[in-house]
């Protein structure tokens, strides 16, 4: 054994300890530290030093660790969350209010909502605290507070007695200490001084520094995630290795003793840790450089694996909650690679003529990826395939900008101009942090999906040890490079770089970004196409816009202005050439007209207004408008939804119907007027919403139905009703959480559809139906006449085991022919909680009866207690702003767009609207209403050719 390692056993038994006690049970705790210290003296006899390590580690950390989770199991609080009642507890705050972000939909922006503070009870025990984020965001640590609120039980894995749900502001709050006080200065100091940068650069340097992730948009985090560049938002051992070194760097330049070297060396190394927080990572890296500066005084600096070592017993005997971070496992893991892989491969490519400098900056990212890479698979389920040659990229910035930004911080507290000038020396080397990601998490197959969970976690470990033993043989080792070389050369660009999509001739997209809208309509031109709503975040519609090859967009429709349908849109006009912004005469909510208006007027896009009766049109395109018809009254949701725009797109696949979120009373109003609502293919109002009329569904007659519905809502989106009156007509219904991006091409028969991603298509059955075991490649669904109860959903029903399979694509291309869909009466439910009673002779298929598994029961909507709003809550929010943040390049002059215009929506004669939209052609048709509600009177048409394409 090395003899450097003799901590390494006890490390690892005080942490299979804590394990134990956390994920099973108190007596576990103390069952594992037992077994660990007789294994580790019956099998460590050699080596002395390591065998005594463990023997007294190990029952340490079972009575330690087995009393902490035996007292949080039966604290009296755990008992009051049990019951889910109201309680009124004293507690002080552990650490800073972290916010959780929540999804934009409807009038509510996205953004930050809650805080979750981790807090310790007077009397002992550990909670954790949802409050308002208004009320509770500026709180520190060590404040005491009084709050009231609703207890519930926590997640497992931990030793918080409880969850407390608070919606009032905190009560009775002390004074912080004096040193948080001076910490939260200086972070304030370097988040404003950080405002002389762009938003996304001025984001990320306070995360950079500090960890302080608050102004960064969500964008940046999810593209860093993709290209393996996270651990950069995370304050780590780099930081303080960053900032240690440049102390006892200018430290011995002054010719400062070892002593007082380490001495200046520590009191940096505890001014940030109560700078950044006691994060994991943070408290792993101190102690480990606690040790490391010990062991520089006492001459023995060559001790970084028991630095490691000892830093894992101290913290998770400290805090056993520890050994289920994540965080902490990364860092650790990371840190073990770097001290005993990096070094030997560093050496192995200085030995094949690779020069030192670019054989160490290899190694080491190569290294912590591949440690780390199964622990970052079970949290996140995917693996990425850039990560070692991002992080070589950005590895020369990383130190240069750490070390500006505390410089700017601790400056701001003395003289804000300079500390604004050290911000702008730093803002080239974060800029090229953030062009990094972007571009790295771009790349096609960037970041290629693995199971989850332990399972896939311990798959791809094994995948790994399996690799290198097998490179370790010199007989097979050319074996397996060659096929290495084989599978990236051929399986990743079929897969990955080339997987099939978009399909070819594709008309109509409905793109996957979670519950909300953005409709992709394709023109005759292959890279240019109309983009109606532009869903809840950026990230999700500009990936879809990418898939699909789109680069120009002459116009941009917002249906209306609720968050889940304009989130998206200043990124696109950010990355993507924009004609025009279409409106409705909604402008509420007020704030995201405000925001609409202002990202346009930015990027020097003109923002116009559609009424009924107008037609635009596109080579390959025509785009008529249908509603609404009147002009909206009121401000609530309803109102807003019913404002919407209603689109009639004719393709070469047919009609579309395009409706925004119109709800009854918008439906009603389109059937009063007497429109031709005929439409092939419906996107389906308000993501699936109960509120759509059978009277509404007969008029369009869709033989595909597209629901853009976020997975797992908690809206109760789609109804199953609907799906049923909609299968029950003919319609082929697909859902972009369960199918992901789903296009429609014109076919000879009818409308084809290709779905990118999900399970089988939904055709109106539940998820336990016999009939979801269909062939997983292509479902043909044939219906030759149009007869009563002959519909798509008995069809397919019928065509169980023996469904037609029909490979379109390697990479699992979903291709669904519909044609001549039959219809079928709509079966008549009673409502009912788990049960559903059938009208005599429904759930019949020619004369038999349906095995009662096979029937959709219609259920209401589950109750949630106040346990599973907490746990939920508890869950990482997703990254989302009202309107993305990160779009500051929208001021820049290399825009694509018209010349800047005054914030509001023009009403344009339509002869005069094809001046402001490129490619566009337009019609205005004047209608005139009856008293009796019958549309009559002349129509004016007047079109104008199109403008020839720009550049």
């Amino acid at each position: 054994m090395n003899p450097r390692a003799h901590l390494v056993p006890a490390a690892l038994a005080v942490w299979a300890t804590a394990l134990a006690g956390l994920l099973w049970a108190w007596w576990a705790a103390v069952v594992v530290g037992v077994v660990a210290a007789v294994l580790g003296g019956l099998m460590l006899r050699p080596w002395r030093p390591a065998m005594v390590a463990v023997v007294v580690a190990g029952p340490v950390a079972a009575c330690w660790i087995g009393v902490q989770v035996h007292a949080a199991v039966h604290h009296p609080l755990r008992a009051a969350a049990e019951r889910g009642g109201a309680a009124t507890v004293h507690f002080e705050l552990d650490n800073r209010p972290h916010g959780l972000r929540s999804s934009g939909f409807g009038s509510r922006a996205g953004g930050i909502d809650l805080v979750l503070v981790r807090a310790t009870v007077d009397g002992g025990g550990r909670i954790a605290v949802l409050a308002p984020a208004a009320r509770w965001q500026d709180l520190l640590p060590g404040q005491r507070v009084t709050a009231r609120g609703t207890v519930a039980l926590p997640r497992g894995g931990e030793l918080t007695v409880a969850v407390l749900r608070v919606r009032g502001p905190p009560q009775d709050v002390s004074e912080a200490p004096v040193w948080q006080r001076i910490a939260e200065d200086v972070r304030a100091g370097l988040r404003k001084a950080s405002t002389t940068l762009d938003p996304e650069p001025a984001g990320l340097l306070p995360a950079l520094v500090v960890g302080d992730t608050s102004a960064l948009p969500p964008r940046v985090v999810e593209e860093f995630r993709t290209a393996g560049l996270a651990h950069v938002l995370a304050v780590s051992g780099a930081n303080l290795a960053i900032l240690c070194g440049a102390v006892l760097l200018l430290l011995r330049l002054l010719r400062v003793g070892p002593r007082g070297c380490a001495a200046g060396a520590m009191t940096a190394l505890v001014a940030f840790v109560v700078l950044a927080g006691p994060e994991p990572s943070v408290l792993r890296a101190a102690v480990m450089g606690a040790v490391a500066l010990l062991a520089l005084v006492l001459g023995r600096e060559r001790s970084a694996l028991p630095a490691l070592a000892a830093a894992v017993v101290v913290l998770v005997l400290y805090d056993p909650e520890l050994a289920t971070e994540p965080g902490f496992g990364l860092s650790a893991a990371a840190t073990a690679a770097l001290v005993l892989l990096a070094p030997r491969w560093a050496g192995a490519l200085k030995d094949r003529g690779v020069p030192v400098g670019f054989a160490e900056a290899l190694a080491v990212p190569l290294a912590a990826h591949l440690a780390t890479a199964p622990l970052v698979v079970g949290i996140s389920g995917q693996v990425s395939l850039v990560a070692v040659v991002a992080n070589l990229l950005v590895a020369p910035v990383v130190a240069p900008a750490t070390v500006l930004g505390v410089l700017a911080a601790v400056l701001a507290q003395a003289h804000e101009p300079t500390a604004r000038l050290v911000v702008e020396v730093a803002g080239p080397a974060v800029s090229w942090l953030i062009t990094v990601g972007r571009h790295a998490a771009a790349v096609p197959g960037a970041a290629v999906g693995w199971p989850g969970g332990w399972a896939g976690g311990l798959l791809l470990a094994g995948v790994l040890v399996l690799g290198y033993a097998i490179t370790r043989l010199r007989r097979v080792r050319t074996l397996v490079v060659a096929a290495a070389v084989g599978a990236v050369v051929v399986i990743v660009p079929l897969n990955v770089v080339a997987p099939g999509w978009p399909v070819s001739g594709w008309s109509v997209v409905a793109c996957d970004v979670g519950q909300g809208d953005a409709v992709v309509l394709a023109t005759a031109e292959r890279d240019r196409a109309v983009l109606v709503d532009t869903g809840p975040d950026p990230v999700p519609v500009l990936s879809c816009l990418r898939r699909l090859g789109v680069r120009r967009i002459p116009l941009v429709v917002l249906s209306h202005l609720h968050a889940d349908h304009v989130g998206g849109l200043a990124a696109v006009m950010a990355e993507r050439g924009v004609g025009a912004v279409a409106v409705g005469p909604s402008r509420r909510p007020e704030w995201a007209w405000e925001e609409v208006a202002q990202r346009a007027r930015a990027a020097g896009v003109r923002v116009v207004e559609l009424a009924a009766g107008q037609r635009l049109s596109w080579p390959g395109l025509h785009l008529d408008v249908l509603g609404p018809r009147v002009d909206p009254v009121g401000e609530t949701n309803t109102a807003v939804n019913d404002a919407s725009l209603v689109l009639r797109a004719s393709t070469p696949a047919g009609r579309v119907l395009l409706t925004g979120d119109i709800e009854l009373a918008g439906q009603a109003d389109l059937l009063g007027g007497h429109v031709d609502l005929r439409a092939d293919v419906l996107k389906v109002p308000h993501h699936g919403s109960r509120y759509t009329s059978p009277a509404f569904l007969a008029a369009v007659r869709p033989r595909v139905a597209l629901v853009s519905v976020g997975a797992g809502n908690r809206y109760g989106h789609p109804s199953g009703v609907l799906v049923d009156a909609l299968t029950s007509r003919g319609a082929l219904v697909l859902r972009t959480d369960r199918d992901g991006d789903a296009a429609v091409l014109a076919g000879p028969d009818g409308p084809r559809v290709a779905r990118r991603g999900g399970g089988p298509p939904d055709n109106g059955q539940g998820d336990d139906d016999e009939e979801r075991r269909v062939d997983p490649i292509a479902l043909r669904l044939v219906a030759a006449r149009r007869q009563p109860g002959r519909g798509v959903g008995a069809v397919a029903a019928r065509l169980h085991g023996r469904t037609v399979a029909a490979r379109r694509t390697a990479a699992g291309l979903h291709l669904l022919r519909v044609r001549g869909a039959a219809r079928r009466g709509a079966r008549h439910r009673r409502q009912g909680h788990r049960h559903r009673r059938d009208p005599p002779g429904a759930g019949s298929l020619g004369g038999h009866r349906l095995p009662v598994g096979r029937r959709r029961p219609v259920r209401r909507r589950p109750r949630h207690t106040a346990g599973g709003v907490a746990r939920r809550a508890l869950q990482p929010g997703e990254g989302e702003t009202a309107l993305a943040a990160d779009a500051h390049r929208l001021a820049r002059g290399d825009r694509t767009g018209r010349s800047a215009r005054p914030a509001r929506a023009d009403r344009v004669p339509a002869n005069r609207l094809v001046a402001l939209v490129p490619d566009l052609a337009v019609t205005s048709t004047a209608t005139l209403r009856t008293t009796s509600g019958s549309t009559a009177g002349a129509r004016a048409s007047r079109s104008a050719a199109s403008r020839p394409p720009p550049g």
